[in-house]
């Protein structure tokens, strides 16, 4: 009896070790922040960020300009991939593919601002993402409306957000995206997305999550307690670890 009972033991602590591993691997991610376009000043506060929130939250961040990175085996590692103002044609086709599979094998994608001004030459990529950048006016402060607010991306916001950024217009839109933010046109100089012009969003894509927050150009916002807990759940929701909604 004494026999069994060990074995149980042992058989119940390798369980747990194995599953304490697969766990701890969902609980990384890459930050890809990899430019052929504009280059943000604000990517290494962006980086940095991001890194602290994975130490006060218990996930493991890397970050990287390589798109090298983007192989099946490697990818396999992550939880979820942080596109951080990105710009222009920074994947290959072999890597595009790779990204692809990472995605419908179940990963997760986050998009921060100029993630939508990137790959417009790769339709997959513009539905992930939910849109493409068109162009944008000077910096400004609008007001911004969070219009779902029972999510852990926005419930700590308010109804009513003002703040000052760089604000996007947007082409090719995704209906399928579920809204959580918009922003309002007649606050500032400059929208051309009325009558809703979204600013972040969210969706289950082909397997995946995706998640995207248009806000994240200027330097101040990687120190702005609001923004990165908005960024926050929506990295979590991307991980899988934490329900949206």
């Amino acid at each position: 009896m004494s026999k069994i009972y060990h074995f149980l033991v042992i058989a119940g602590l390798l369980v747990l070790f194995f599953v304490d591993q697969a766990s701890a691997k969902k609980k990384r991610i890459l930050v890809f922040s990899k430019t052929s376009g504009f280059h943000h000043a604000s990517i290494p506060k962006g980086v940095a960020a991001i890194q602290k929130l994975g130490l006060e939250n218990k996930f493991d961040v890397d970050s990287t300009i390589d798109a090298e990175k983007f192989t099946p085996k490697n990818l396999k590692q992550y939880a979820a991939v942080v596109f951080l103002n990105t710009t222009g044609d920074v994947l290959n086709d072999e890597q595009q593919s790779a990204f692809e599979q990472y995605i419908k094998a179940g990963g997760g994608y986050v998009g921060v601002h100029a993630a939508t001004d990137t790959e417009y030459g790769w339709p997959w990529y513009g539905k992930l993402a939910g849109a493409y950048f068109i162009n944008h006016p000077a910096q400004q402060e609008a007001i911004l409306n969070v219009v779902n607010r029972n999510t852990i991306a926005t419930r700590h916001l308010p109804e009513v957000w003002k703040r000052k950024d760089e604000w996007y217009n947007f082409k090719d839109l995704n209906p399928d995206v579920k809204v959580l933010i918009t922003i309002d046109e007649s606050s500032y100089k400059g929208g051309k997305n009325a009558p809703v012009h979204p600013m972040a969003w969210y969706h289950d894509f082909e397997g995946g999550r995706s998640f995207y927050t248009e806000l994240g150009h200027v330097d101040e916002s990687y120190a702005d307690p609001l923004f990165l807990q908005h960024l926050l759940g929506g990295i979590q929701y991307a991980m899988g670890v934490k329900k949206m909604e």
